[in-house]
């Protein structure tokens, strides 16, 4: 269980690092950090990092174990286990392991990212498998992803450990090299992690936990954000301040490999930049990944069955060479003006005019491209369009749609997005032309593609460590709410619910929702929301409350609970901190005593968490543990 109220706290710590005092005249110098923020990615994962001193000097890590001298900006999301030999020692995840209970063997040897030979069997996309309310893409199998986690005897938590931890191994490595062992052991070191907007709590608290398990939340703080604010962060920050006006709307589209993640971003004030959200986040399983599987089903198609399973299993770098070209050309590049065919190289195999083998190429038609990339990019477009209607849908204007992320690099989804967006006929023609016309002739949305895309959410994550943020409303993602129990009306309560209560000495119903928050409404992340409770207390009774968070992701939330509604934690209150003056006593007809308080549990909506505490009488007491289920 986590204590959810002390992760906002752990801000304020120092690990033992003060800030430094001028002597000449009793300033306060600012405290060296460095911040590093993590990225990790469905399909590929990154590492930035910033000095607070030069805060614009991001650096973001390119050299990887396994690379063999070749430098990538990102390194895949892929782990893989040696169990031939019995293990031996511990890594940071596997002692975090046993802390936690649990007692599964650590792997004597870890692979992870560029470690892997094309035919070797690997562990793919274990991110997805955090968020059990996100569907799995179809070249997910969580029966095969079970099986090999069984025979290593490990989890999925298990498996996200161990991959950060390798991540945070290298990273501290890497800035040892960059900034001596001396300044990195004495410099406080804080953590920034990336999540997708539209994941549940639960996902999110488990992956803060597994971030926590690998290392990144014990001698270092550790903060979460959304990606598609850490990438608003960046983007919005590079673009000119005459580009941005109070009031403009940019809607912020992560394309990564395996999903791609929306959200909406008002401007408030340009100097200093502050923005809040306009449209509640959305989502989908659409990124670049699915090209690579539909390349993959169109090459099995043009050569055959047979051909294509022989070069897979006896072949495997001729089909890694022709893959590796179409990611890193086709999908970034093509550009169906420019290119009527593509060339894709496949060594090896014998010319055949008939499947379109030339010389060791397979030659691709700008249509059959076309025809792998459109249903991808049909969803894209369509998850981008409901942001533009919703924002319209409350008369504001989109100024720009920013992509960034992998698949956000790809020239094929810009030029698409333009196309859809800037496609607005001209207005009807007048003989006295009116302001009216002439707003809607200037309707089209411009699409932004900016510079560094595929790392715009490292980069802004950084940037978040060292300014803070920079959003100042939030739209929730769901509604908020928890059940209590009432006295029974019969006008509006069927009497099979009733109940009664020896204490109230009524008829009273439970299960009945109360939504503290409405799903879309804007939050201030100052400003908490508030959850009043009353509870009886015989004596002697513990003073130890549970109560459940209840969360609905549709339009509308019922007035009583529901199966369909999601339990998204268990809040643990003890309430021993509370003075007794502030306690009531109560005595029934029947001279039965019970004590009374009335308290409250206010719910703060970050980025990428929530945070817990209790308050009586506005008072701030105890803590409020947060298990997310």
């Amino acid at each position: 269980m986590m204590n959810a109220a002390a992760i906002n706290e752990s801000a304020g710590e120092t690990n033992g690092v003060h800030a430094q005092t001028d002597e000449s005249n009793g300033v306060v110098l600012p405290e060296d950090r460095l911040i590093v923020g993590v990225d990790f990615g469905t399909t590929y994962s990154g590492v930035a990092a910033v000095y607070s001193a030069t805060p614009d000097d991001i650096d973001i890590i390119k050299t990887w174990p396994g690379g063999n001298g070749i430098t990538s900006d990102k390194v895949p999301t892929e782990i893989a286990y040696d169990i031939s030999e019995p293990a031996s020692g511990s890594s940071a995840s596997d002692s975090a392991s046993e802390q936690n209970g649990d007692a599964s063997p650590a792997p004597r040897t870890i692979r992870w990212g560029f470690q892997f030979r094309p035919e070797e069997s690997r562990l793919r996309c274990i991110k997805l498998f955090l968020d059990r309310n996100q569907k799995l893409p179809h070249f997910v199998s969580p029966l095969e992803t079970a099986a090999q986690l069984r025979k290593c005897d490990r989890t999925v938590m298990d498996a996200v450990s161990d991959y950060l931890t390798k991540i945070y191994e290298h990273t501290m490595e890497t800035l040892t090299r960059r900034y001596g062992e001396s300044f990195v052991s004495t410099t406080k070191v804080e953590f920034v992690l990336t999540v997708p907007a539209v994941w549940s709590d639960a996902a999110k608290n488990a992956t803060l936990q597994a971030a926590e398990r690998a290392g990144m939340g014990k001698r270092h703080e550790l903060k979460l954000i959304s990606e598609p604010e850490a990438a608003a962060v960046y983007t919005l920050k590079t673009l000119p301040p005459s580009r941005l006006k109070v009031g403009d709307n940019f809607i912020v589209c992560d394309a990564g490999g395996g999903t791609v993640d929306l959200i909406a971003y008002k401007v408030t004030q340009t100097f200093p930049l502050r923005v809040e959200e306009s449209a509640v986040g959305t989502g989908g399983l659409c990124g670049s990944a699915f090209l690579n599987y539909r390349f993959e089903d169109h090459v099995r198609e043009r050569i055959g069955d047979d051909r294509y399973n022989n070069m897979r299993e006896k072949k495997p770098k001729t089909w890694m060479m022709g893959l590796r070209y179409f990611e890193e050309f086709v999908k970034r590049n093509f550009n169906e003006e420019e290119h009527s065919e593509v060339n894709v190289p496949f060594p090896g195999l014998p010319d055949d005019e008939e499947a379109g083998l030339d010389s060791g190429f397979l030659i691709m038609s700008a249509q059959q491209v076309k025809d792998i990339f459109e249903p991808v990019i049909s969803q894209v477009v369509e998850l981008v369009e409901g942001q533009v209607q919703a924002i319209k849908s409350k008369d504001g204007v989109v100024s720009g749609i920013i992509l960034v992320g992998g698949f956000g690099q790809s020239n094929y989804l810009y030029m698409r997005l333009k196309q859809h967006f800037n496609a607005t006929p001209p207005p009807q023609y007048s003989e006295q032309p009116t302001h009216a016309i002439a707003a809607t002739a200037q309707q089209s949305v411009e699409v932004l593609q900016p510079l560094h895309a595929w790392t715009a959410v490292v980069r802004g994550a950084v940037l978040r460590g060292v300014e803070g943020s920079l959003v100042e409303k939030r739209r929730s993602r769901w509604h908020y709410g928890t059940s209590y129990a009432t006295v029974f009306d019969d006008s509006k309560h069927p009497v099979e619910d009733r109940y009664w209560s020896p204490l109230w000495e009524r008829w009273m119903v439970s299960d009945r929702m109360q939504w503290h928050i409405a799903k879309g409404t804007p939050i201030s992340a100052d400003t908490p929301i508030s959850f009043h409770y009353t509870r009886n207390f015989r004596p002697g009774q513990s003073l130890v409350v549970e109560d459940d968070l209840i969360g609905c992701d549709s339009d509308s939330a019922p007035d009583a609970f529901t199966q369909s509604l999601i339990n998204v934690c268990t809040l643990t209150t003890d309430l021993n901190a509370v003075p007794k003056s502030l306690f009531t006593r109560l005595t029934t007809t029947k001279g039965i005593e019970f004590d009374n308080l009335d308290f409250e549990l206010h719910m703060k909506i970050e980025s990428a968490n929530l945070v817990f505490e209790l308050r009586v009488d506005g008072v701030k007491y105890g803590t409020v543990l947060a298990d997310f289920n």
